[in-house]
Formats: structure tokens, C-alpha cells, sequence
């Protein structure tokens, strides 16, 4: 099966990483918008205040970690029913509700995705927040990613 977003697949497979770092390092949620790009892309958090500078260089340290792992990138999919008692299925469109692509990178993630994706983390290069910014309960993250 095609993905049906047309995403940069290294990019939109950081994003994901990016997501899962988020999550286990501060407890919130994904990004509930993004925009990803070739060149640069950014994750919009709801959070509580803007982040430091020393977190923003200890998030890019856990992302590069999981990327130079080399982990394979895979999918599987899952009925309606099963995805919806693990996941989170608000961002996938309702023509998609038959069966649900879960998109798993590792041991470290697994989300259900409609975009492209590469097949390994060494394809993705290395991750850079190039700037964050916080108003009004949201935490925007702007990243790139340099081979």
C-alpha cells in the first residue's frame, strides 16, 4: 500500500522520532500540527511553558541516539478495532478506517501514519532544532536534518 501524504520520507521519519522523544521526556501528547518539508519542518506541542536551552540540546542528543541505532522502519496494519484500543487514530482520515497503517521505527515507536517513511534511521541524517518558540499554551519546534 502507497502512503497517501506526500511527505519527505527522512523528514517526516525524524518528526516521529521527534514525537516519541517528546512524549517520553516530558509527558505530553504528539504534535497536534506539524509541517514537514524537505528543507526544514516544525512540531506544534500544547505544553506549559517554553523550553531551555539545555533541553533542547539534550531532545536533539535522544533524537541522534535513536537515529544512529540504525533501527528498520516497518509497517504492519491493524482493523479499526485493535488501532483504536492502542492509538490515538484523530489524525487519520475517515476513508482509512477499514484497516490502520501503523508505522513502528524500533522498539521506540509505533504510530499510526499515513505518509512516507524510509526504512532505516541511518537513511535520515542527523537532527537539528534550528528554534522553539512558546505562546499561548503552544510549544513550536522548528527543526532540519543535515547529511
Amino acid at each position: 500500500m502507497e502512503p497517501k501524504k506526500d511527505y519527505y520520507a527522512p523528514m517526516h521519519s525524524a518528526e516521529h522520532i521527534l514525537n516519541q522523544t517528546m512524549v517520553r521526556k516530558f509527558g505530553c501528547k504528539r504534535s497536534f500540527s506539524n509541517h514537514i518539508e524537505r528543507k526544514k519542518s516544525k512540531c506544534d506541542y500544547k505544553f506549559e511553558r517554553p523550553i531551555s536551552d539545555d533541553e533542547i540540546i539534550d531532545i536533539e542528543g535522544k533524537v541522534n541516539v535513536i537515529l544512529q541505532q540504525k533501527l528498520d522502519i516497518t509497517e504492519e496494519f491493524l482493523s479499526y478495532s485493535e488501532a483504536v484500543e492502542n492509538f490515538n487514530l484523530g489524525k487519520i482520515p475517515d476513508e482509512d478506517s477499514e484497516r490502520i497503517r501503523i508505522i513502528k521505527i524500533g522498539d521506540y515507536d509505533a504510530c499510526p501514519c499515513i505518509g512516507a517513511h524510509v526504512k532505516n534511521t541511518s537513511e535520515i541524517g542527523t537532527f537539528k532544532i534550528t528554534t522553539s518558540s512558546f505562546e499561548n499554551g503552544v510549544l513550536r519546534i522548528r527543526y532540519k536534518l543535515i547529511k
